[in-house]
């Protein structure tokens, strides 16, 4: 049987992340992002054992949708 997810559980964790984690919107949110996958990588490095090794793979592709859609690729 598939667990479901518990929406209160979640809604309320949530409430604390949302300033932290979120589809960045404009430059100003992308780099706040940016500044949080550096701290990230500080402290998780290459430990993919380490628990905000999965935070840090969701900020960085986060921030790597955001380039595709606004940042011109350089020729």
């Amino acid at each position: 049987m598939m667990k479901t997810i518990d929406l209160e559980k979640t809604q309320n964790i949530w409430s604390k992340l949302d300033n932290t984690l979120f589809v960045p919107h404009t430059e100003q949110e992308y780099e706040k992002l940016v500044n949080f996958l550096d701290d990230l990588i500080d402290e998780v490095g290459e430990d993919e054992t380490h628990p905000l090794a999965g935070l840090m793979e969701i900020v960085g592709i986060l921030i790597e949708n955001y380039e595709n859609a606004n940042i011109p690729e350089l020729m």
